[in-house]
């Protein structure tokens, strides 16, 4: 039997809620994530308004694989009243998550992705995760300072030229 789902829940930290990704925030996404250097490290190019509301409808679907949960927030900006970003999690039922994360080139350098990446990991503690993983591009420091800030340290495990540093959570 399969591991129960695990459904993304709104979270906060000092400066950001965490909101479920949604469909309807594809228009203001497309915007914060316009920049092509965004691509730099992990390919492609930026979505389009109604390219990224194709991919938020998967994603908010939910991986058709048993067991697998993907779990999508969106980084609101309280002070500001905007979005600047994303996190993400894919959960298995054999207790590891998979995070990734991306803010908006404007919004860099302020320590958006290392607070919301912390709130995550917190967030996935409290569940049944007990290892959390996340790749990084060797030639990327910012994410590997945001990996490290979430209590992520690096491996000589490599997966599709980047790095996987990996965190043992307390049981």
């Amino acid at each position: 039997m399969s591991e129960p789902r695990v459904p993304a829940e709104p979270l906060t930290t000092a400066r950001l809620d965490l909101l479920p990704l949604r469909v309807e925030h594809a228009e203001e996404m497309a915007v914060v994530l316009s920049d092509p250097a965004l691509h730099t490290y992990i390919g492609g190019t930026p979505h389009s308004p109604g390219e990224l509301r194709a991919r938020y409808e998967r994603l908010v679907a939910g991986c058709p694989a048993p067991g697998v949960s993907w779990c999508n927030w969106v980084l609101r900006l309280r002070a500001e009243s905007c979005l600047v970003g994303t996190v993400q999690a894919t959960v298995t039922g054999d207790h590891s998550a998979e995070i990734a994360w991306v803010v908006g080139t404007p919004w860099q350098g302020q320590g958006f992705a290392s607070e919301a990446a912390r709130g995550l990991v917190a967030w996935l503690g409290r569940r049944s995760v007990r290892t959390v993983v996340a790749h990084i591009h060797p030639d990327h420091p910012a994410s590997a300072a945001v990996a490290a800030a979430a209590g992520l340290a690096p491996t000589e495990e490599a997966q599709d030229g980047e790095r996987r540093w990996r965190l043992a959570l307390p049981r």
